[in-house]
């Protein structure tokens, strides 16, 4: 909440600057899926747990979408001020909910498991696992790519002359077919590789981006493209998530999943960084795309080696 508040009202660049960045970011660290994954992993038991992961990613693609809507309402009748304020206070219907959620575990009607590994154990197991590395790696390429698009399309379609609501309906649209991919490689998870799901997630963006840039550039072509980005947007986050949970258990799930998401946000900043940075340099985007396009081969090629059987390890929990 303090964000949308302190975003609206900012008097100079730092204070924005703080408000839409620091404070963000911090929220978003104790929020995202790292988090609220870490409590599916021990709520819902292993032969579920993708599909589970794939509904609440859906839920928030979904509202991705509906607050695209929501927020140009607001800014058209409010203005940009008065709107983050009204979103500030919106924000503020999310705490209850949390104030629901438990973690006494999925058992099964057996007693609670113990916990076998310190934090430390399970990051060093994890940051000495190839496969965990793997996964990182691929998590990196997801934000490079979802925070490139996302902030800096709207931007390329002025460039080249398309009206501002094209962009609208691009993001509306992403939002919107997120819904289904999440879902779906959520439940194809259960039954699928999670490793080849991933590749192919991946892959299918190198050759989404590959064929938009080849493609005479209108407003259909922007809606296709967003509409095939979106099956393939955040669907990376429940067979990532889920694979971690299947090497390594749910003891520590939040904890992993938050250091594979601290890779997703490094990838973000550097898609946003660069992409301004390579635009000031070159006058166009082209370089970022065809970056986007490489890294979404290298993403798909590490992801197919992933061992995602439990890992071994010693009586005393450590990596065997």
């Amino acid at each position: 909440m303090r964000w949308a508040w302190g975003m609206a009202l900012s008097t100079s660049a730092l204070a924005f600057a703080l408000t839409a960045g620091a404070l963000i970011g911090a929220a978003q660290s104790g929020t995202t899926y790292a988090v609220v994954y870490g409590i599916l992993g021990r709520q819902v038991p292993a032969a579920r747990r993708s599909w589970a992961m794939g509904v609440v990613a859906a839920a928030g693609s979904f509202g991705q979408f509906f607050m695209v809507l929501v927020e140009g309402w607001l800014i058209s009748g409010l203005g940009w001020q008065q709107a983050l304020l009204a979103l500030a206070v919106l924000v503020l219907l999310i705490a209850p909910a949390a104030l629901g959620l438990r973690e006494p575990g999925f058992t099964g009607g057996a007693p609670a498991a113990k916990r076998t590994q310190t934090i430390g154990q399970a990051l060093r197991e994890a940051l000495g696992y190839r496969s965990f590395l793997l996964l990182t790696a691929g998590y990196f390429v997801c934000g490079f790519q979802v925070v490139f698009i996302g902030v800096h399309m709207p931007s390329y379609l002025k460039d080249h002359g398309l009206p501002p609501q094209v962009a609208s309906y691009a993001l509306a649209l992403i939002g919107l077919f997120n819904v289904v991919g999440t879902y779906v490689a959520g439940t194809l998870g259960q039954v699928w590789a999670k490793r080849k799901i991933l590749a192919f997630i991946y892959i299918g963006r190198a050759v989404a981006i590959t064929l938009f840039l080849a493609a005479p550039l209108s407003p259909l072509s922007v809606y296709l493209f967003s509409a095939v980005m979106g099956l393939l947007w955040l669907s990376t986050v429940p067979p990532t998530n889920a694979t971690v949970a299947q090497i390594f258990g749910v003891q520590h799930l939040s904890t992993l999943s938050g250091f594979g998401f601290f890779s997703h946000q490094i990838g973000s900043f550097l898609g946003v960084r660069l992409g301004g940075y390579l635009y000031d340099r070159t006058g166009s985007y082209d370089v970022v795309w065809y970056i986007a396009i490489a890294l979404g081969v290298f993403a798909a090629l590490v992801n197919l080696p992933v061992h995602e059987r439990p890992i071994a390890r010693l009586p005393q929990g450590v990596a065997a």
